[in-house]
Formats: structure tokens, C-alpha cells, sequence
């Protein structure tokens, strides 16, 4: 049983075709807040994880080859476990059109790279606080 005190552990999908990325964002998301992190490389491996595990909050990069991230966005919130959860996309792309695109397509916020520690943290406690329904554990 944990004690009232004992802090929260989030469980997160972080998609990034770029190695480096993906375990800079996995040793923040870790140390700052307390998440045990998937990692995907391709949109394929990111569709197959989002699709057999719900999670508390999921970071997109939308630059990815084969089908990109803007299409994971939208086959994740079209069908899967997490078509609830909030999207966070992380991008290089900091134009109108494209962060407008996004949030049509249900992303929950957009944080553009190269990232600010601080404001990325805050806007993903801020999702998951926001979440309106917990994530459903697996079976053991």
C-alpha cells in the first residue's frame, strides 16, 4: 500500500525517430516526473504500443518517416486505448498552420524543440492532471 506521501508514477509513451531525442525526453520525463517511459522509434512501433497499453500521457514527434506523427495522432485517437489520453507533440515545427493542424487532430498541447525542460514538465503534469480518465492497469 503506498502512503499518501509516496509519489505518483505515470506511465508514457515517448515517439521520436531520433535516438538521442527519445532518451534525453525518457531521463526527463523519469527524473521530473516520476514516469516509467516507453520508447518508439518508428510510427509503426508507436501504433503498436499505443494500441496495447493505455498510458497517462504520450510525446509525438511529428517529423517521422513512414506514415508521421501527424497520422499516428490521428489512428491513435481514432482507435486505440488511448483515444482519451492526452498527446503532447514535440516538434521543430513552430508554424500556425501546423500547431492549429495538430489541435484539430486532438493533441492536447504542442511544445516545439529544441525543448525547455521546465515549461515541458509543466505542460505534461499539467495533462495528466488534467486527464479525465485514469488510466485502467493490466492485468497482472
Amino acid at each position: 500500500m503506498n502512503s499518501p506521501d509516496a509519489p505518483t508514477h505515470h506511465r508514457l509513451l515517448i515517439v521520436d525517430d531520433e535516438e538521442a531525442t527519445r532518451l534525453l525526453l525518457a531521463r526527463i520525463m523519469s527524473n521530473d516526473v516520476n514516469a516509467e517511459v516507453s520508447l518508439a522509434g518508428t510510427c509503426e512501433q508507436a501504433l503498436r504500443l499505443a494500441g496495447n497499453y493505455a498510458y497517462d500521457a504520450i510525446l509525438l514527434d511529428l517529423l517521422m518517416p513512414g506514415i508521421g506523427g501527424y497520422e499516428v495522432l490521428r489512428e491513435i485517437r481514432s482507435s486505440s486505448p488511448n483515444m482519451a489520453t492526452p498527446v503532447i507533440i514535440v516538434s521543430v515545427l513552430s508554424d500556425d498552420e501546423t500547431v492549429a493542424r495538430c489541435k484539430r487532430a486532438g493533441a492536447n498541447a504542442y511544445v516545439v524543440k529544441p525543448v525547455d525542460r521546465k515549461s515541458l514538465v509543466s505542460t505534461v503534469k499539467a495533462a495528466i492532471a488534467g486527464r479525465k480518465h485514469p488510466r485502467k492497469h493490466p492485468k497482472e
